[in-house]
């Protein structure tokens, strides 16, 4: 497509060149006739003469040759280099005698001129998958949260005031540590994730022993089930819950195949990673909530508008539930 500031559209060449190849227009005069210069008509006329109507659509400007491009080889070099020591363009441009500028463009071009698209562990560019429909991996982690105190936590009503309410929710509760500090205990958050449409579920629960991982995935699997996904695989780190003989157990029993990250490598379980972020700004910490007991009420809510109503940048901005074309009624 021309662009906005050009003399010619397509079809407004084709008018010039059939002016001068079937009419017997002079370059000059079509050229006078169309504003644009004496040697553009001759072009667009020999070019008409060629290839007629096709040869009137834009082309590349890109050069056929380019003998002053990086060769291969220093490119290589400068890749290496990016990679494995996560080197800047000036660090690698003075080690190598070249400009900084080419190894930008070198780094540009590959993709990897921004530290983000690079593991922080390997060097090794990221390497992102997705399962090609619902239920074919879910991830599952439990993530923690301090409980919040009766008044509201340091977060929102700040560190003086936060103190004091944890001192009295612990006298309320008779909750203490071993040296008499104030406790509210801890929320353990078990979460399960769909690869494909990132539809999320959670629970609260007490703790994070292997019955209770247990339980949260009978649940879990359950509840997409109404959702009309079937479990084929679980991904979980290497927490004592997931390497328990429960855990494989009730795999086995679902029909599941169980897997397990590499150890020390969380990236490989990053979509539930992230999602736990998500529910940290989204949920934990959004508001003030002026209990526990009034925080976790919100969750269901909070988890209904992620799946149902929260854009997601990895499902082109619309809620992951619009993944799930299985969905009762769906078609209706």
């Amino acid at each position: 497509m021309s662009h906005p500031n050009a003399a010619l559209t397509p079809r407004t060449r084709l008018r010039l060149a059939r002016l001068i190849v079937e009419q017997g227009w002079t370059c000059t005069a079509a050229a006078k006739m169309f504003m644009v210069a004496t040697k553009t008509a001759a072009k667009w006329a020999d070019r008409y003469r060629a290839e007629g109507t096709a040869g009137m659509t834009d082309r590349s400007c890109r050069p056929h040759h380019s003998p002053a491009r990086t060769s291969p080889q220093l490119t290589r070099r400068i890749v290496r280099l990016r990679w494995r020591q996560r080197l800047g363009p000036a660090q690698i441009a003075g080690r190598l005698a070249i400009p900084a500028s080419t190894v930008h463009a070198v780094l540009t071009r590959c993709r990897i001129n921004r530290l983000s698209r690079i593991d922080r562990a390997t060097g090794e560019p990221l390497r992102r998958y997705e399962h090609d429909h619902p239920g074919s991996l879910i991830h599952v982690d439990v993530t923690k949260f301090g409980n919040i105190p009766d008044g509201g936590g340091w977060r929102h009503v700040g560190k003086q005031q936060g103190k004091k309410n944890r001192s009295a929710t612990s006298r309320r509760t008779g909750t203490w540590s071993t040296d008499r500090h104030a406790r509210t205990g801890t929320a353990f958050v078990h979460t399960v994730i769909d690869d494909h449409s990132r539809v999320a579920y959670a629970e609260i629960c007490a703790d994070e022993k292997a019955d209770t991982a247990v339980g949260v995935l009978h649940r879990a699997v359950a509840w997409f089930a109404d959702r009309g996904v079937t479990v084929e695989r679980v991904l979980s780190d290497n927490g004592a819950c997931y390497r328990s003989s429960a855990w494989r157990g009730t795999c086995t029993e679902l029909g599941i195949t169980p897997k397990r990250t590499r150890p020390y490598r969380p990236q490989t379980n990053g979509k539930i990673e992230r999602f736990h972020r998500t529910l940290a700004e989204g949920w934990a910490y959004a508001r003030f909530y002026p209990s526990e007991h009034d925080r976790r009420a919100a969750l269901p809510g909070w988890l209904h508008f992620y799946n149902h109503h929260r854009p997601h940048t990895s499902t082109g901005g619309k809620p992951p539930v619009t993944r799930l074309t299985n969905l009762p009624g769906h078609h209706s």
